[in-house]
């Protein structure tokens, strides 16, 4: 039988080349498939006239033109599509599927334009010989740091499945623990938009129309009635002064918040802010031990895990704690101890993560100890949900009552008068 020579994909994406024999191109292709890879190219190895056998493929080896084409459109990819598709690719991995194979599968079965067309340069990275993670690397915006190390660390492990499985599991907490925050806050906002909505209708609109019978009562009125007065008719006649104020403060403090400093403070505000700041700081940590439980279990090393989860919290206070953390751990403390040493971790945290160590279940604990901590925070939503209802009820109605407080006590010193 002729002897065939061939290139091929393994599991982690990697090109190699290799030599066999068999009786035709069909069959040599069959011999490299059952070793476990993806045959790219098959041809004679004597250089005979035979025909050789190449995968097609319409996407460009480096997917270079593409690339710039999508970057250039700024299409965003939604983060519900970035978490099908990596659920999907980890089941299509899982099942035996090499990566190439799996993305085919996917540029199919995907409905976002813009993932498809990223699905494409992917693919033909990976058929170009580059590995899962660093192709990820091409999109930052789609997969950071975080994801693009934990398929490194797949890779370089041999449990690239096991991996993706357990990152599309952390993207999946991520999107529920988002909806529910988004869910806990859109009660209350409409229900404070609402009720500023007949504020701003009552002061412009009803109250002027009743300026004209307290000019006719020909009298003094009382405070709270000039004072009614007086903001209806700067809602009425100045309502833009107000919409530039509001305006200008707003840019303000982004432009505050938008320095090292002034975020700084911000950050370190929400988590000590009298009646939102227990629950803040428990929804930062929550992100926090989520994400470097998740890098642990990855196999990515501690300290590149730390780097990586401290971008991840979205905090910066808590993220300079994060860098004393892992300065300490760089110098030979326990994770547990730098936490400690710190003073700004729970209680909760970092007795867990001193369990973890002593029991070698570090990775566990602290996903376990951010599904505690997901509990806690429910729980707490719920209970600022259900005050906020009476809380925006008492103040309508308070503001309610001031208005007709001040529109009956000129009509009854008037009635006073007239007797």
């Amino acid at each position: 039988m002729p002897d065939y020579q061939y290139t091929a994909l393994d599991r982690s994406g990697k090109k190699l080349n290799g030599t066999l024999t068999g009786r035709d191109i069909q069959d040599a292709a069959g011999k490299v498939r059952s070793q476990g890879y993806y045959p790219i190219d098959i041809s004679p190895a004597s250089g005979g006239t035979s025909k050789a056998i190449t995968e097609k493929t319409n996407i460009p080896a480096s997917g270079g033109e593409q690339l710039k084409t999508i970057l250039a459109s700024g299409k965003k990819v939604p983060r519900v599509h970035i978490l099908l598709f990596t659920r999907e690719l980890a089941d299509l991995i899982d099942a035996g599927l090499p990566i190439d194979r799996a993305l085919s599968v996917l540029v199919e079965q995907t409905e976002n334009d813009a993932l498809q067309d990223m699905v494409r340069v992917l693919q033909g990275d990976i058929r170009a010989g580059k590995p899962l993670s660093e192709a990820l690397r091409r999109y930052p915006r789609e997969f950071p740091n975080l994801y693009a190390n934990m398929i490194r660390a797949g890779e370089i492990s041999g449990q690239l499945p096991a991996v993706m499985t357990r990152l599309a599991d952390f993207l999946e907490k991520e999107a529920v623990r988002r909806s529910q925050v988004v869910a806990a806050m859109t009660y209350p906002m409409v229900l404070i938009s609402i009720a500023t909505l007949a504020v701003i209708f009552l002061l412009s609109f009803v109250i002027p129309r009743l300026q004209s019978v307290f000019t006719d009562l020909h009298a003094a009125l009382p405070l709270p009635t000039r004072m009614l007065l007086g903001l209806s008719a700067f809602i009425s006649r100045d309502w833009w002064i107000m919409l530039l104020i509001i305006g200008t403060g707003v840019i303000a403090f982004k432009a505050w918040t938008g320095t090292i400093g002034g975020k700084r403070t911000y950050d370190s505000f929400l988590l000590s802010a009298p009646l939102f700041g227990k629950l803040t700081t428990k929804l930062v940590m929550a992100r926090f031990v989520r994400t470097l439980g998740t890098l642990l279990a990855g196999g990515v090393p501690i300290l590149e895990s730390l780097e990586i989860s401290s971008s991840a919290v979205g905090n910066t206070a808590t993220e300079q704690l994060i860098h004393h953390v892992k300065n300490g751990v760089r110098q030979g403390e326990t994770l547990s101890g730098a936490m400690e040493k710190t003073g700004g971790f729970l209680p909760l945290v970092s007795h867990m993560t001193a369990v973890g160590e002593e029991t070698g279940r570090l990775a566990q604990m602290l996903i376990r100890t951010s599904n505690t901590l997901d509990f806690e925070v429910d729980n707490a939503m719920r209970r600022l949900t259900s005050l906020v209802e009476p809380l925006v009820v008492l103040l309508m109605g308070s503001f309610v009552g001031f208005v007709v407080l001040s529109i009956l006590m000129p009509i009854f010193e008037a009635n006073t008068m007239v007797k």
